[in-house]
């Protein structure tokens, strides 16, 4: 089997609409694939409607949280989506996107960048509005080569000259939420340094102590050391391992399965959900 449990669409901040994503996976060769968009699940079934035979899609998101001053991401899989304390706190991160974004859109104009809200919200095309869809703007206007040139302390990384902060969730309370709705939570690329300061070990611990299932290892964004070094830490911790693309689509240079999930793990994941289930592919169209 050849699992993915990590993909965006253009619900949030990819390219590929849900539909898109489904089919483009099943044309990889994947046999599984999740949807995790930022704070969102309303890509969830269009890509259900869409899913191809031989395909199984295991619903989930990516929820914006922050520890210490330090921006983390937490993959929250196979939870009830409709549970009403973990539906508020998405709602509220989600919320303060757009003025989140906004502010980043005045701080590059100080900075003499023309970028305009316009050009932001017709890149986001109706998604989650994020940093991303900032970032493409720049890349637009020839300021930078590539998103990911835009994520640098001279533009939009933490703490950069045109970053604005939102409102993120503790992860711990994260936690407590996806557990509480069901659901299974991987900490994302916690190691992924050049996207600015990472959560350090002695956190992530914490963070096991109060249900963490798992670390995403085999990312785009860890060399071979940061992979052989949260590995360990996994075995320390008896946390789950995972990998996955983290993909984008066109506004990411990694492919559908680059990196992917032992067949072991993703049954452990489905073992441990009781908030949702994976949905095997009907031949949608």
């Amino acid at each position: 089997m050849r699992i993915d449990l990590h993909c965006h669409s253009t619900a949030s901040d990819g390219t590929d609409t849900p539909a898109e994503l489904v089919r483009h996976a099943a044309a990889a060769g994947l046999d599984v694939i999740a949807l995790t968009d930022h704070d969102t699940t309303r890509g969830h079934a269009e890509a259900i409607a869409a899913l191809p035979a031989g395909l199984t899609l295991v619903p989930g998101a990516e929820l914006s949280c922050r520890i210490d001053g330090i921006s983390m991401h937490m993959l929250a899989y196979l939870f009830d989506p409709e549970e009403p304390a973990l539906l508020a706190e998405r709602e509220l991160v989600r919320d303060d996107r757009v003025p989140r974004a906004k502010g980043m859109v005045a701080k590059l104009n100080a900075l003499g960048v023309p970028v305009t809200w316009e050009q932001v919200e017709r890149i986001a095309a109706g998604g989650s509005v994020g940093r991303p869809h900032v970032a493409s703007a720049l890349v637009e206007l020839g300021v930078v080569k590539t998103v990911s040139d835009a994520f640098t302390e001279e533009w939009l990384a933490d703490g950069g000259r045109a970053y604005a902060p939102k409102h993120e969730t503790d992860p711990f309370e994260a936690i407590r939420l996806v557990k509480a709705a069901g659901g299974v939570c991987v900490f994302a690329h916690p190691a992924a340094a050049k996207r600015g300061r990472t959560v350090p070990e002695s956190a992530i611990a914490e963070m096991a102590a109060a249900g963490l299932d798992g670390i995403e290892v085999d990312h785009m964004d860890h060399d071979a050391a940061a992979k052989d070094r949260l590995r360990g830490l996994a075995k320390e911790l008896d946390l789950l391992v995972t990998g996955s693309s983290d993909y984008h689509g066109s506004r990411k240079t990694v492919a559908l399965g680059d990196y992917t999930t032992d067949p072991e793990v993703y049954g452990e994941i489905t073992r441990r959900a009781t908030g949702a289930f994976p949905v095997p592919g009907a031949g949608g169209a």
